[in-house]
């Protein structure tokens, strides 16, 4: 009764007028218990909030709700007036809202989740890349996709070394001012297994994942583009304006690090600025993995390298590239929702998860719901095939194939398991909703003598929340290649990214085993999150030339952001949705825009690498190795290597106090004199120290030092604690960041 009559107090003096739909986000932690469902909370807010008023349109336009969202995002959307509107913003549980609008996505909506605009920001500042070559080494392109285009693009850039190589399938008129040069290697290929053929000798892309990669860092913009009727608009790269250049390694046949080694190498001395690799070699220590090699070499000739985190989930140390000279990015997700539209025999409309790639009718079938089958793990199924079964308690991949196996027209999944929101499978139709809502559909079921539904696809929604959250596939630290540096860098979208694909491979498929070929396809993993980095890391370099690749990265990780659109921590969902730590999403969402300026970098130079690996004990050979030089000197071996992050260790055995020095020395690249003070997010059972607290640089490209001391006397039987320092430009111009982390250290190999 008190929140009614809150609510009705508000109501005073209040009058109604134009009736628009409006989309709301609520804090669900202030739902009443008293309401069973967050769908009969909506509906009563609603009906509380509705003002009559008999000499307006109200009366025969009443306020109503559209859709009750608890999956990607929790609120609902409802026809309503400005002034209903501006009652329901007075109440505790309201977070925001917008108007609803026409929905004309510029696919892959990543650039716009991730800031870049053309009005202001680092596209216009780096031309959009204009004239950065970024060298994507991967499975090769399908030449012909329209993302290859080069429609605007002026001449090729001089410097460039690099050649267009011919072979099957595959001749030099491929390349343009877009697709500058393509290469293939595949001698570590042909060695494993002399007595096989290639069955695609030449750079043209037979698996798909190198079109889609390439396409995303630098795709020219393709108008049209959609995955089956989903997510339709403009596609266009990252870096829109950049130069591709295509190094394949990865064949029908397999993949070997020579070939890997051989690619890399040759797009240093093609003159690309950037390179991109989403792939990665497990359980090999830095001087026996191809791309910890490759990638020195790199950044000794100012090349940097954005590299994937891996897939293998949320068990700590699997994580892929931790290399302390490249850029390693997370996987997370996006604002957008894939969705199906479920509408019940009552009138209730609920909007749920589907990407089923056919605007199928499902219209007014009998609504099943029988405890007896609703696992939806049996044959017995099929007795039940004459309407839209309702499944609950399974696992939605396996109930969805023996859904298809009875010939029912649907199904409707009750399901809240992330990673159902991180996979394009959805190959018959159906549409999954949240537990709460499936209370609702069950009660309908159960309670109506002929209950029937409908279901309707192909629909698409933008600022859902909470976006991002980290990917549940995604790779975690620390990295074991080497500990001591925290790693993954920065988080990136990765799930459901849409991009180029070939006609070759299938983009969807149909039950039982129909592939369906289209332009573009959506898929995830840190193969998909590692490219949009890159694409900043090449707008970065067009904006800042003469930045070196740990300045860039630098820029990068200080700007990131961790938290998400509801301004919360970012949660992690294959954690059970809990605060997301370091050791998942690195410093967190890359904000490109904010990097662009990033007020203060932490540099690094080939020679520090080098004492870093000096302390890590490798043998003379072991170094040489990855440096190809003997011309190195451990004279100054240090694990404190200059970087923009922090990670203390402990083990079993630290029983007293762990207690570890750090010192950065920071780079001045604001215009002009800046002081800095620090503010600090402290972790739990640590203490931390800065001297000096205060930095006051003089002129540009001025550096200063300082110390940063972590004393933990918290559990070290396995917990993580995180903070982060942020030195505060006095004037409100820069805040940059650095993640501290205080973790256990893993047993790698």
């Amino acid at each position: 009764m008190g929140f009614l009559l809150f609510l009705l107090l508000l109501l005073a003096n209040s009058a109604s007028g134009k009736r628009t739909t409006y989309i709301i986000h609520m804090d669900k932690s202030f739902m009443p218990k008293a309401f069973t469902s967050h769908e009969k909370w909506h509906s009563s807010v609603l009906e509380t909030v509705n003002l009559k008023d008999t000499a307006s349109e109200s009366s025969t336009k009443p306020t109503r709700l559209l859709y009750s969202y608890d999956n990607a995002f929790h609120g609902f959307s409802a026809v309503m007036s400005e002034d209903e509107l501006q009652v329901l913003e007075k109440l505790p549980a309201f977070v925001s809202a917008y108007s609803d609008k026409m929905v004309t996505l510029d696919t892959t909506h990543t650039f716009e989740f991730l800031g870049l605009n053309p009005e202001s920001g680092l596209w216009p500042a780096s031309h959009y890349g204009e004239d950065v070559i970024v060298g994507v080494i991967d499975s090769g392109v399908w030449p012909e996709s329209r993302s290859y285009k080069d429609d605007g693009m002026i001449g090729i850039p001089s410097r460039w070394k690099g050649i267009c190589e011919p072979g099957q399938e595959f001749n030099v008129s491929m390349c343009n001012k877009k697709l500058i040069g393509v290469r293939y290697f595949n001698k570590g290929v042909k060695a494993a297994s002399p007595n096989n053929t290639i069955s695609m000798n030449s750079g043209r892309d037979t698996h798909g994942h190198g079109t889609h990669t390439s396409s995303t860092v630098g795709g020219n913009y393709v108008e049209g583009a959609s995955f089956f009727g989903y997510a339709t608009g403009t596609a266009r790269g990252v870096a829109p304006r950049a130069r591709l250049a295509m190094y394949k390694v990865i064949f029908d046949e397999g993949s070997f690090a020579s070939d890997v080694l051989a690619g890399m190498d040759q797009a240093v001395a093609d003159g690309v600025d950037v390179i991109s690799i989403s792939m990665g070699f497990n359980n090999v220590p830095l001087y026996e993995d191809p791309i910890a090699i490759a990638s020195f070499g790199a950044m000794e000739k100012g090349v940097l390298v954005s590299a994937s985190a891996g897939n293998a989930g949320v068990t700590p140390g699997r994580l892929n590239n931790g290399i302390p000279w490249l850029l390693t990015t997370a996987a997370g997700s996006i604002d957008r929702v894939l969705s199906g539209k479920l509408t019940l025999g009552n009138g209730q409309v609920i909007t749920g998860w589907s990407m089923y790639p056919v605007s199928a009718l499902v219209n007014e079938f009998p609504l099943i719901y029988n405890e007896s089958i609703s696992s939806c793990n049996s044959t017995s199924l099929s007795s039940f095939n004459y309407g839209i079964i309702i499944c609950e308690n399974g696992y939605f991949f396996d109930q969805i194939n023996i859904i298809a196996k009875s010939s029912a027209p649907a199904a409707i999944y009750i399901s809240d398991n992330p990673s159902i929101f991180e996979r394009e499978e959805f190959a018959y139709p159906g549409v999954v909703i949240s537990p709460e809502n499936g209370a609702a559909v069950i009660s309908y079921a159960k309670s109506s003598v002929n209950p029937v539904a409908s279901i309707s696809f192909q629909q698409t929604f933008v600022r859902s929340t909470p976006a991002p959250v980290v990917a549940s596939y995604t790779s975690r630290g620390p990295s074991p290649s080497y500990q001591g540096i925290l790693k993954p860098d920065i988080m990136a979208p990765g799930s459901l990214v849409l991009a180029s694909w070939i006609p070759k491979v299938h983009a969807a498929l149909l039950y039982p085993a129909i592939g369906l070929s289209n332009e573009f396809t959506m898929i995830s993993g840190t193969s998909m999150a590692c490219p949009h980095s890159s694409g900043i890391a090449a707008l970065l370099k067009g904006a800042h030339p003469e930045w070196s690749p740990a300045a860039i990265r630098s820029a990068m990780i200080t700007s990131a952001i961790n938290i998400d659109n509801t301004n919360s921590p970012i949660k992690d969902s294959g954690l059970n949705y809990s605060i997301a730590t370091p050791l998942a999403m690195g410093a967190g969402l890359v904000n490109p825009n904010f990097a662009l300026n990033p007020g203060l970098i932490y540099d690094a130079t080939p020679q520090d690498y080098i004492n870093l690996l000096c302390a890590m004990k490798f043998t003379h050979k072991q170094i040489l190795t990855i440096t190809r030089s003997s011309t190195y000197t451990c004279q100054n071996a240090s694990s404190d290597l200059n970087y923009p992050s922090f990670i203390a260790l402990y083990t079993n055995e630290t029983t007293a106090t762990l207690s570890q020095k750090f010192v950065r020395t920071v780079t001045n690249v604001g215009n002009g004199p800046a002081n800095y003070s620090i503010d600090m997010v402290v972790p739990s059972n640590t203490n931390i120290s800065v001297y000096p607290s205060r930095l006051s640089f003089s002129s540009k490209y001025e550096k200063l030092s300082y110390t940063l001391t972590v004393e933990y006397n918290g559990n070290k039987t396995g917990e993580v604690v995180f903070g982060s320092l942020t030195w505060v430009d006095v004037i409100g111009l820069h805040a940059v960041t650095s993640p501290i982390v205080v973790a256990p250290m893993i047993h790698a190999w």
